[in-house]
């Protein structure tokens, strides 16, 4: 595997800071939806991602032999270990995602509106 800096990590939470700028924006909702479609994906998204990411740093963190394993130590691994049940909890977006979907597939256009 490719060894990761901290500057990838600074490009991927600047590619959210400028999808939570364009979305401010008030951009069309099919491309907004299309964006967030593999954000929200229920394997393979931010969630999951996210909670898969900081159980592995609680677990380098705590098998590193270097680590001074303490009381305060296993404390703030047990704290990084239930906020990433906390996100991969929230993997169950992807189906606010499609309700999402089909409402605004279903969605009547006002009326004189050609913008479809």
């Amino acid at each position: 595997m490719t060894v990761l800096t901290a500057n990838d990590v600074r490009t991927a939470t600047d590619i959210l800071s400028r999808l939570t700028e364009y979305l401010r924006d008030t951009p069309d909702p099919g491309q907004v939806l299309t964006l967030m479609e593999p954000l929200l994906d229920e394997y393979t998204g931010l969630p999951i991602q996210l909670g898969d990411t900081l159980r592995a740093f609680a677990r380098a963190v705590l098998d590193h032999p270097d680590t001074p394993h303490s009381a305060a130590l296993h404390t703030l691994i047990a704290e990084l270990r239930t906020a990433a049940w906390q996100q991969t909890d929230q993997y169950d977006l992807h189906y606010t995602l499609d309700e999402l979907k089909a409402l605004l597939a279903t969605a009547p256009e006002p009326e004189g509106c050609s913008c479809r």
